[in-house]
This record gives structure tokens, sequence and C-alpha cells, in this order.
């Protein structure tokens, strides 16, 4: 499970570009909470604790609890807008979560074990399809990274959503089809009937996954 991120804020008594624009010279950035059928509130944070949060890599896939003076509320960093030349935090959104709330969020993969698969063994090479997976998650409980063991695979394998154990709280947003998540492919230096030709269908299987993934 993800950390819960803290992060201290204050209400912004102004809002437009111009009062926007002063903040961020006083190194502050601009946010909004919003969200749980509530009013959005016009906050600001201190740029350099925001970007500490960044530098985690997992700020996006954490709950923050955000105190706003002498109220905390917990919140899912939505959306972060960068500056186009200095590439800093311009604004920041906030989206408030309800008690027992479950949310969509994209979980990055993390692949191990590769030295007891066969197949990568001898030379294969793992083609990922999915590096991020689309799960429902309990607010309180979202995984930083799912870990996917490849213990066992062999040249022409593939991964599916079914063979991995995902972490208790989450559940794959995609349940219309065992979708493939990565396969172990032959290099060009083994030959190219070596393998069980059975397995074409997994083939066929991935190039369809990465042609939907193309598309998304």
């Amino acid at each position: 499970m993800s950390d819960q991120l803290t992060l201290s804020a204050e209400l912004r008594e102004r809002a437009g570009k111009g009062a926007s624009r002063a903040l961020r010279r006083e190194g502050r950035v601009p946010a909004v909470i919003y969200g749980d059928k509530k009013e959005p509130i016009a906050i600001h944070v201190e740029a350099k604790e925001l970007v500490k949060l960044l530098m985690t890599g997992s700020f996006t896939n954490s709950t923050v609890e955000l105190t706003v003076g002498k109220d905390k509320q917990i919140v899912l960093p939505k959306d972060v807008a960068f500056h186009p030349v200095t590439d800093r935090p311009v604004h920041v959104d906030f989206f408030r979560i309800a008690k027992g709330a479950k949310l969509d969020v994209e979980i990055p993969v993390h692949f191990i074990n590769e030295e007891k698969s066969p197949g990568l063994k001898r030379g294969g090479v793992l083609n990922i399809v999915r590096h991020e997976l689309e799960l429902i998650c309990d607010a309180t409980m979202i995984p930083e990274h799912i870990e996917i063991d490849v213990t066992g695979y062999d040249v022409g394998d593939s991964i599916h959503i079914s063979a991995v154990t995902l972490p208790a709280g989450s559940e794959s947003a995609i349940t219309d089809r065992d979708f493939t998540i990565a396969t172990i492919v032959a290099p060009s230096s083994l030959k190219s009937g070596e393998g069980d030709n059975s397995k074409s269908n997994d083939a066929a299987e991935t190039a369809k996954e990465s042609g939907e993934n193309s598309g998304e």
C-alpha cells in the first residue's frame, strides 16, 4: 500500500490569474479541493513541499492528508499542471475522498524473479503489454505498485490478469476479458520453429491487446 502523504495548505482569499501569479512569486502553488458533493475550496500550498511529494514518484497514487487551518481531510491528487518552460508545478487539483469510497486508479506493474524464468534465462525477452493496471481500489488501500512473479514462464508464455493476485481492497477495472499483461518472446537467435505451437493463440491475443492499448 502506498504511504499516505501530508501537506499543509491555506485558503485563497482572492481568485483570478493576477492573484495566482502573485502566489507563485511568493513560492506558493494555487490549488483547489473538490468532490464528495461539496463546494470547491480554493487553497494554496508551499511549492517546495509540493515538489518533495512529487519527487516520491507516487504522488498521484497516494492519498494526502491535507491540513487547511484546523481542518484535516483526506484527498487524492487528480491533476497537476506544470509550467511549459520551467516544468514547475503551477496548479493542483485535489479530490475529496468520502468515507468508504472506491477509486479508479492506474497502478504501475513491477516484474520480479526474472532470473527464475526459463524463457528469460534462455535469452527470451519480456514483452510488456501493460505497464500499468487499471484497478478499482479502496481509497485507504491504494497499492504503490503490483508485483508480478515470472517464475516458471517460458518462451511463448503469456501472463494474464487471472494469474495475478491483487492486494486486498483492489480489483481489476476490466472484467469482461482475461487480458494479457506481458509475454515471453523468443529472441531472433532462437529457431523460429522452437517452442510449443499451441501457444500461437497467446501471441494473437497479445497483438490484439497491443492494438487495444494503442487506441486507449
